[in-house]
């Protein structure tokens, strides 16, 4: 059975390994500086990593991150001080399509409510159909997507931005 919890500061090596080891593929725009970045906010306590145990292994992780810390075009969807977004989103290959990630975008959407947010965002290649699938079973809807070829280097070369709007 799997558990979800936050993680500690102490697992963030952990949390790296696993992203790099599962993390890469096609979709996903991961850059050593900007996976230091978030996880730094993590040790820091400026964001939150919800983690996915398998007996008391960590299979998974998403990462909540507040709207001040979080990429700048977060303030054309709302206000960043009322805004959450999650980051890098990552279950191990052999925990894959079990729902586990979208378990854990609910876990971010629960977190950023406690935190009295009103929109939570994340964002994903438009053709990512495994993140698209996990999202819209979290309850995103899509907000926008564009060109974006500075970070997306294959097939449409777009990004969508999508949105979870709570009840704060």
């Amino acid at each position: 059975m799997i558990s979800y919890r936050l993680a500690k500061a102490t697992e963030v090596g952990e949390l790296k390994s696993l992203l790099w080891e599962h993390g890469p593929n096609e979709w996903n725009y991961l850059t050593e500086e900007g996976v230091n970045d978030e996880l730094q906010l993590v040790e820091s306590g400026k964001a939150f990593a919800t983690v996915a145990l398998y007996e008391d292994e960590i299979v998974g992780f998403a990462i909540l991150i507040s709207g001040i810390d979080a990429p700048n075009y977060v303030e054309k969807y709302g206000r960043a001080t009322e805004a959450s977004f999650i980051g890098d989103v990552v279950v191990s290959k052999k925990h894959a399509k079990k729902g586990i990630a979208s378990q854990l975008l609910r876990e971010c959407v629960l977190k950023a409510q406690t935190l009295n947010s009103k929109l939570v965002l994340i964002e994903r290649h438009e053709e990512n159909l495994a993140s698209a699938g996990m999202m819209k079973n979290a309850g995103f809807t899509i907000y926008e997507t564009f060109c974006d070829p500075n970070k997306r280097t294959s097939g449409s070369q777009n990004s969508v931005i999508l949105g979870y709007v709570l009840d704060n």
